[in-house]
C-alpha cells in the first residue's frame, strides 16, 4: 500500500483546486438501501463517489432508484469516500476495514464497486491491490492519472502491446496490473466500463476499454455531468450480471 502513497498524493494535487477540506476523523459516513426480504441478498453493490460528490447526490441522481426498478436482488451502500481520505491517504485501509469487512461479517458472497470519475480511480486501487476481493466493478468516467503514460501506451499499439521496464512507479504499476484484463482474467475482478465519447477522460478511458471483453465497454456521445452518467447506468443496468428478484415472490418487495 505504501507504494500508492504518491499516485494518490498526485490525484489529489491535479483534482483538489480550490476546494474546501473536508474531515477525515470518525468512520466514513455510508447511506444503505437494503431489501426487505424474509432471505437476506448476498450481494452488496458499494458506491464511491467523484471528487466533489456524496451518497445524496447518487440518490437525487436516481441511480438506487434505478436499481430497484431492474429488482436487481442486492443491498447497496452509498460510501462517502470524499477527497480527504485520498489527500490524507486512507482511502485504501478505509475502504477494506468499514466496507469489505463488515460487509463479509454481514455474509455478502459478491461485493460489487460503482465508482464515477474519482470514485473509478480509488475502485481501480482497491481491486489491484485486492483482486481476490471484488466479484467485479463499474467504472464511469474514471480518473486514471496523468495523461502522458496512456498516451504513450497508445504509441505503442495499445495496451496488449505495451511493455516496461520501469518498476516502483504506482502510475505504470496500475496500468501493468489493468493490462492484465488483455489476457487470461482469470483471479481478476469482472470489469465493465462506461464513459462519454467527448469526456475529459474519453482517452484514458478508451485504452482501457480496448483491452476489455465484448460488451463491457459503454460509450455515449457527451461529456463529464451527470445526465451521461445516468444514461450509462440505466444501459449497464440491463446487462449487469447480478441477481434478480422473481417478481411473483411476496416475501421480497423492492417498491
Amino acid at each position: 500500500m505504501k507504494a500508492l502513497l504518491p499516485v494518490l498524493a498526485l490525484t489529489v494535487a491535479l483534482l483538489q483546486g480550490c476546494a474546501a477540506y473536508r474531515s477525515t476523523k470518525g468512520p466514513m459516513n455510508s447511506v444503505h438501501d437494503t431489501l426487505p426480504c424474509n432471505t437476506p441478498p448476498t450481494t452488496l453493490i458499494v458506491f464511491l463517489p467523484g471528487a466533489y460528490d456524496t451518497p445524496q447526490d447518487f440518490i437525487d441522481q436516481g441511480f438506487v432508484s434505478a436499481v430497484r426498478e431492474q429488482n436487481i436482488d442486492a443491498d447497496i451502500q452509498l460510501v462517502d469516500a470524499h477527497m480527504g481520505y485520498y489527500s490524507d491517504q486512507q482511502i485504501l485501509g478505509r475502504l477494506q476495514s468499514e466496507v469489505i469487512d463488515p460487509a463479509r461479517a454481514k455474509g455478502y458472497q459478491q461485493i460489487w464497486f460503482v465508482g464515477i470519475s474519482l470514485g473509478g480511480y480509488g475502485t481501480m486501487l482497491y481491486a489491484m491491490t485486492h483482486p481476490s476481493v471484488l466479484k467485479g466493478f463499474f467504472i464511469m468516467a474514471p480518473y486514471m492519472g496523468p495523461r502522458d503514460l496512456p498516451a504513450q501506451i497508445e504509441r505503442q499499439g495499445g495496451l496488449a502491446r505495451w511493455s516496461t521496464d520501469v518498476k516502483g512507479n504506482p502510475d505504470i504499476d496500475l496500468w501493468r496490473w489493468l493490462k492484465g484484463y488483455s489476457g487470461d482474467t482469470a483471479g481478476l475482478p469482472d470489469a465493465y466500463l462506461g464513459y462519454g465519447a467527448s469526456d475529459r477522460f474519453a482517452q484514458p478511458n478508451g485504452v482501457l476499454a480496448g483491452v476489455l471483453p465484448a460488451g463491457h465497454s459503454l460509450v455515449i456521445p457527451g461529456g463529464h455531468d451527470w445526465p451521461k452518467w445516468q444514461r450509462l447506468w440505466r444501459s449497464f443496468l440491463k446487462i449487469a450480471p447480478w441477481p434478480r428478484i422473481d417478481s411473483g415472490v411476496a416475501q421480497c418487495n423492492p417498491q
